[in-house]
């Protein structure tokens, strides 16, 4: 009867064991299922920028409405809409005739003045004649000489040439036309090099600066976005809208940007190089102010906690935090909205 009764200690003790030791794992999933879900994510000191768009128009920064610069009958037009020139390039004849009659007359004219002033001067070298006879002739000569050079210029007035390369977009007048210093003969447009022009209320004025970096879009391309800098800011502030003029340049190879084709600036107007951000989502509001949830540990186990922040500005989804957050705490960022303060949870990122 002893022996039986040593012989069952052994097996009541391993039971006791086992049943112990199923409680514990019983007791340890209960509190596992328990316990939420949750993603997190550790604030760390990161870089935040804000931006705000406006819009504008784009011009080619070398575009010129071509004229005569002396009145004359149009006698030939070079060009045709849509043609590609040169800078130097023939583009309009006028009627010159008159002046080159002029020209023909003077050279005739600056012939004789020249011989008569080269036998004056040798005469007078060897101390001959008058001295009054030399001036007159010289003065006679280069007086010639002066009116041959304008009679030249004119000419050269009445042969219209490109001021640059570009195309010629629209021809206003015919040939057999009068051409008058002033009137439209011709518009003539580089696309290279684009200018967008913006708008931009003064409010911002303290906030960007010239060499500021920018992207620009176009609704016209709507998978185009070009980053340029900003070339210039107006010193003006409108008295009719409050805004001043900011000004870009676009590099425009392809020829895509046409002028006044409208366009979307998105200019930088903050800048924090050490900031702490978190998911914009998260951040919710009751009647004591904004809040989001963190992690902390708590009793040897995580806990849901509730914490009020103070908020910056949004940039897309993500949202500056300015106080109430500490870097290195653990904000809940998947899970957020089944949470309430002290709830259990099981973080992982």
């Amino acid at each position: 009867m002893k022996k039986n009764i040593m012989l069952l200690f052994p097996l009541i003790l391993i039971t006791a064991l086992v049943a112990c030791q199923k409680k514990q794992d019983t007791a340890t999933v209960a509190a596992a299922a328990e316990s939420l879900r949750v993603e997190v994510k550790t604030v760390v000191p990161e870089k935040f920028e804000h931006f705000f768009a406006v819009n504008g128009a784009l011009e080619a920064i070398q575009d010129a409405f071509i004229s005569a610069e002396t009145s004359g009958q149009i006698q030939v037009v070079h060009v045709q809409e849509g043609q590609r020139v040169l800078k130097g390039d023939l583009l309009v004849t006028l009627n010159s005739d008159i002046t080159r009659n002029a020209v023909a007359e003077v050279n005739n004219a600056l012939q004789l003045a020249r011989i008569v002033f080269r036998k004056r001067q040798e005469l007078w070298d060897r101390r001959i004649g008058a001295e009054i006879q030399y001036l007159e002739a010289k003065t006679s000569k280069e007086s010639l000489e002066n009116r041959l050079a304008s009679l030249q210029a004119q000419l050269a007035l009445a042969q219209v040439k490109a001021p640059f390369n570009g195309i010629v977009d629209k021809i206003f007048k015919k040939s057999g036309e009068l051409a008058v210093p002033g009137l439209q003969l011709m518009q003539l447009v580089n696309l290279n090099r684009m200018r967008v022009n913006a708008e931009v209320a003064e409010t911002y004025l303290g906030r960007m600066q010239k060499g500021d970096r920018i992207e620009v879009t176009f609704p016209t391309y709507p998978g185009l976005s070009l980053e340029t800098a900003i070339s210039r800011i107006g010193q003006v502030v409108s008295a009719k809208n409050r805004t001043v003029l900011v000004q870009a340049e676009l590099d425009n190879r392809r020829e895509q940007m046409k002028p006044n084709m409208m366009a979307t600036l998105r200019l930088r107007d903050f800048y924090d190089p050490a900031a702490l951000v978190v998911p914009a989502i998260v951040v919710k509001n009751d009647l004591e102010g904004t809040y989001l949830y963190i992690v902390e540990r708590e009793n040897d186990r995580d806990v849901a906690r509730k914490v009020y922040v103070t908020t910056g500005l949004t940039e897309g989804n993500r949202t500056m935090v300015t106080s109430g957050l500490a870097a290195g705490q653990d904000v809940i960022v998947s899970g957020y909205n089944l949470v309430r303060n002290g709830l259990p949870v099981a973080a992982g990122k």
